[in-house]
C-alpha cells in the first residue's frame, strides 16, 4: 500500500527505532509515547520495527494507537500483515482504521478480508457502498487501482466558483488530487482537466470551460495492468482520470483517478510474485514474521516436487552405470543433493530480496535472518533428507540411504543460511544482491554438498 494524504506526516530524518523500547511502550500501553514515535519516525523505520513484532504485540499496538496514527502505520505494512492486523482487532476498531485510509487502500484490504461485511457494516452506509463498488473491480484493472478522492466541477462553473469552493472547504478536499481539477457535464462525463496553474492565473469571472484542457486522455475502468504500464511509459503523468467503458449506459463518466505510483507498485509486485513463484515460494507473499510451519509448508510442497524431478534426471545416469564402471552409485545421487540444496537456497534468496524491497530487513539484520532461515532449513532439511534417504536405502541399502539423507539435510541448512544472509551482506557492500546472490549460492552449495556426501561415505567405508 502507499501512504495516504491524510495520514500522519513522517519525518524525513532517519532515526532508528529501539525495538526493546517500542515493546516497552506497547506493554505499558503508553499512547503518548507511541503517538510521538509514529509522528516523528521515518516510514522505513516504522515498517522495520512493526513487522518484526510478534502478532499479539502488533495487535496491542493498534489497540493503543488512535485511528489516524493506526491507519498511518497500517498502510505502511505489507498487505498480508495489514489484513492479519485488521482481522485480529475488534470490528469497530478495524472499521475506524479503514475509515482513515485512502479509497484505493480501503478497497485493496477489504477485498483480502475473509469476512469484509463484518467491518463494512460498521462504516457509514455511503462510504461502505463506495468501498464495495471499488472492491468489485478486478484488482489488476484501472477500476481496481483507482482512488475516488478527486475534485470535479460542472462545465458551467467559473474560476471564481472553483477557487471559493477550494478555500471554503479546504479540509474536506484534503484527500483529493489537488494537482488537477476535473470538469464534467450534467451526466458526469469527463469533459476537461483544469491544471491548478490555469486556475491561479485566470480571472475569476472566466468559465472553466474556457481555460480547461478539453478532451483529456483517460483510462477505461477495465484497462489491464499491461495497458496501464504502457500508458505511463509513454506519458510521464502523475495520474490519469478513470472513466466508464464504452459498454456502460453512460460511457466516459468520471469514476476516479489512477496514480502512476499505484501502477509502479503493482508492476513491482507482479515481478516480485513471478520471481517468488519461480523460486518455489507458493501461496503468495512470505515474510519471516509468519508462523514457522506455514512458511515451511509453502516451500516444502515445491521442494518435494523437485526431488522427484531430480530423481528422474538422475536415473539417466543410473541406466549407464555399466558404461561408467569407475563411478560408484553415490555419484548418481550427488547431483540431486546439490540441486535440491540450491532450490532451498533460492527460496531464501527470494524472501530476502522481498524483505529488502519492503524495508522489512536490512544488512544489520543478518543474524536475525539467519536464525529464521536456520529454523525453516532444519525442518525442511530433515523432511527432504528422510525422503531421499528412504529412496537411497531401498536402492542401495540402509548405509547408503543414511549417507545421502544426512548430506541433503545438512546441505539444505547450509543453503538456506547462505541464501538468506548473502543478499543482505551484498546490499551492505552496495552490490546488487539480485545479481550476486545466485552464483555465490550455487558455488557454495555444490562444494558443500559434494564435500559432505563424500566425506561421510569415506568415513563409513573405513569403519565397515
Amino acid at each position: 500500500m502507499t501512504a495516504s494524504r491524510d495520514s500522519v506526516t513522517l519525518s524525513a530524518d532517519v532515526v532508528p527505532i529501539d525495538r526493546r523500547d517500542l515493546r516497552r511502550m506497547i506493554d505499558e500501553a503508553s499512547a503518548t509515547e507511541l503517538h510521538a514515535l509514529v509522528d516523528e519516525a521515518h516510514a522505513d523505520e516504522i515498517v522495520h520495527a512493526v513487522t518484526s513484532l510478534p502478532e499479539d504485540e502488533r495487535e496491542k499496538l493498534f489497540d493503543v494507537l488512535d485511528a489516524e496514527r493506526g491507519a498511518a502505520v497500517l498502510e505502511l505494512l505489507p498487505d498480508s500483515q495489514a489484513v492479519d492486523s485488521l482481522e485480529s482487532l475488534d470490528p469497530d476498531a478495524a472499521a475506524e482504521l479503514i475509515h482513515e485510509l485512502d479509497s484505493e487502500d480501503q478497497a485493496d484490504l477489504i477485498a483480502l478480508l475473509d469476512d469484509p461485511e463484518l467491518i463494512l457494516s460498521r462504516l457509514p452506509a455511503e462510504e461502505a457502498e463506495e468501498i464495495r463498488d471499488l472492491a468489485s473491480y478486478p484488482a489488476d484493472t484501472a477500476g481496481g487501482m483507482m482512488g475516488t478522492e478527486f475534485l470535479a466541477f460542472p462545465l458551467g462553473s467559473t474560476v471564481g466558483d472553483v477557487v471559493k469552493e477550494l478555500q471554503d472547504h479546504a479540509d474536506e478536499h484534503s484527500d483529493a488530487d489537488v494537482q488537477y481539477v476535473y470538469v464534467t457535464d450534467e451526466d458526469g462525463r469527463l469533459r476537461g482537466v483544469l491544471p491548478l496553474r490555469n486556475l491561479v492565473v485566470s480571472k475569476r469571472a472566466r468559465k472553466i470551460s474556457d481555460v480547461m484542457i478539453a478532451d483529456p486522455l483517460a483510462m477505461p475502468s477495465d484497462a489491464t495492468l499491461d495497458r496501464m504500464i504502457a500508458f505511463f511509459d509513454d506519458h510521464h503523468f502523475l495520474g490519469v482520470p478513470v472513466v466508464t467503458t464504452a459498454e456502460d449506459p453512460v460511457p466516459g463518466r468520471l469514476l476516479g483517478v489512477l496514480q502512476a505510483a499505484e501502477v509502479d507498485e503493482a508492476e513491482a509486485e507482479l515481478r516480485g510474485g513471478e520471481f517468488r513463484r519461480s523460486q518455489g515460494i507458493v501461496g503468495g507473499e512470505e515474510l519471516r514474521s509468519m508462523p514457522l510451519l506455514l512458511r515451511s509448508r509453502r516451500r516444502f510442497s515445491w521442494l518435494t516436487l523437485n526431488i522427484g524431478l531430480n530423481v528422474v534426471a538422475a536415473s539417466v545416469i543410473a541406466r549407464n552405470l555399466d558404461v561408467i564402471e569407475a563411478i560408484a552409485p553415490l555419484a548418481v545421487i550427488m547431483p540431486i543433493i546439490s540441486d535440491m540444496s540450491g532450490c532451498s537456497g533460492n527460496q531464501a534468496v527470494a524472501v530476502s530480496m522481498r524483505e529488502l524491497s519492503l524495508n522489512v530487513a536490512r544488512p544489520s539484520d543478518w543474524f536475525r535472518v539467519w536464525r529464521k532461515e536456520a529454523a525453516v532449513g532444519s525442518v525442511n532439511g530433515i523432511g527432504l533428507g528422510l525422503l531421499l534417504g528412504l529412496a537411497g536405502g531401498l536402492w542401495q541399502g540402509p548405509w547408503f540411504g543414511f549417507v545421502v539423507g544426512a548430506a541433503l539435510a545438512a546441505n539444505t541448512l547450509v543453503a538456506v543460511s547462505i541464501g538468506g544472509v548473502v543478499p543482505l551482506l551484498l546490499k551492505g557492500l552496495k552490490l546488487d544482491p539480485a545479481v550476486g546472490a545466485g552464483p555465490i549460492l550455487t558455488t557454495v552449495t555444490d562444494m558443500c554438498g559434494f564435500f559432505l556426501v563424500l566425506t561421510m561415505a569415506a568415513n563409513l567405508l573405513q569403519q565397515a
